[in-house]
C-alpha cells in the first residue's frame, strides 16, 4: 500500500631557542623573507673582522632575499584569488533557485519488512496517471493510480509489498511516474529530480533544498 502526503653557526641555534625568550624563534620549522633578513643580519654580526663578507656576496644575499619576496607576495596573491574564486562559485549557485536538479537516480534503497518514504516532482499538475515501482530487473512490482493533484512536491510512502500483497525484498527499486495534465498533455517523472527552492551555506559548503531535504551541491548530478 502507497499513502501520499501532499577541510651552520651561532644564527642557527638562535633561530631554534625558546620561543618565549627569543624573538627569532620559528616553531613552524618554514623560514620566511623576514627569518633570511635576520639569518643574514647575525651572519655580519658574527663576521671575522679580518675577513669581512665581500661585497658580491651581500648583493648575491640580497637578490635571493629580493627573489624569496617576490615569492612570497606571489604566493599570498594566489591564495587571495583562490579563496575568492571559491566563494564566487558557492554564491553563483544562488541563481540556481528555481531551477530542476538531479541528483542522477531514480531509484531507492528499500528494506524487507520496513516501510519506505520518498517524495516525487510532478512538474504540472496532476489529472490522472500511474505511479510504477520497479526492481533492478526492471520488473513491474507495484502500481498506484495517481490521483488529482497539483504540481509540486508530493510525499508517499510504500509498505514494501508488490500488486499480489507480498513482501518484497531488500533492494533497489526504480520510482517513476506517467500521467496526464489538467490540459490532457503526457508528463513523466521519476525519483531524484527536484526544483532547487533554496540555498543555504554551512562552514562555507553550500546546501540546497530539494523537496524537504537541503542537499549538498557536490552530489547533485545535474541542474537544468
Amino acid at each position: 500500500m502507497i499513502n501520499q502526503t501532499n577541510n651552520t653557526t651561532s644564527a642557527t641555534s638562535t633561530l631554534s631557542s625558546d620561543k618565549k625568550n627569543n624573538p627569532y624563534v620559528n616553531p613552524d620549522g618554514i623560514l620566511g623573507k623576514d627569518d633570511f633578513m635576520k639569518l643574514m643580519l647575525i651572519e655580519l654580526q658574527y663576521q671575522d673582522p679580518t675577513e669581512p663578507m665581500d661585497t658580491e656576496k651581500i648583493l648575491q644575499q640580497t637578490s635571493e632575499l629580493a627573489s624569496l619576496e617576490a615569492a612570497d607576495n606571489t604566493k599570498k596573491a594566489l591564495e587571495e584569488l583562490s579563496k575568492s574564486m571559491a566563494s564566487s562559485q558557492q554564491y553563483s549557485v544562488i541563481s540556481a533557485i528555481g531551477k530542476t536538479a538531479s541528483l542522477g537516480s531514480d531509484s531507492i534503497q528499500h528494506t524487507k519488512g520496513e516501510t519506505s518514504a520518498f517524495e516525487m516532482y510532478f512538474p504540472a499538475d496532476v489529472a490522472n496517471g500511474v505511479l510504477t515501482i520497479s526492481d533492478k530487473d526492471g520488473n513491474v512490482v507495484k502500481t498506484v493510480d495517481l490521483a488529482e493533484n497539483p504540481k509540486g512536491v508530493h510525499t508517499f510512502e510504500w509498505d514494501g509489498k508488490d500488486n499480489g500483497g507480498n513482501i518484497v525484498d531488500d533492494g533497489i527499486y526504480t520510482i517513476t511516474a506517467d500521467y496526464y495534465d489538467t490540459e490532457g498533455n503526457p508528463q513523466h517523472t521519476a525519483v531524484g529530480s527536484y526544483p532547487i527552492e533554496a540555498v543555504r551555506f554551512d562552514g562555507g559548503k553550500a546546501l540546497v533544498k530539494l523537496g524537504s531535504q537541503y542537499i549538498p551541491l557536490d552530489e547533485i548530478a545535474e541542474i537544468y
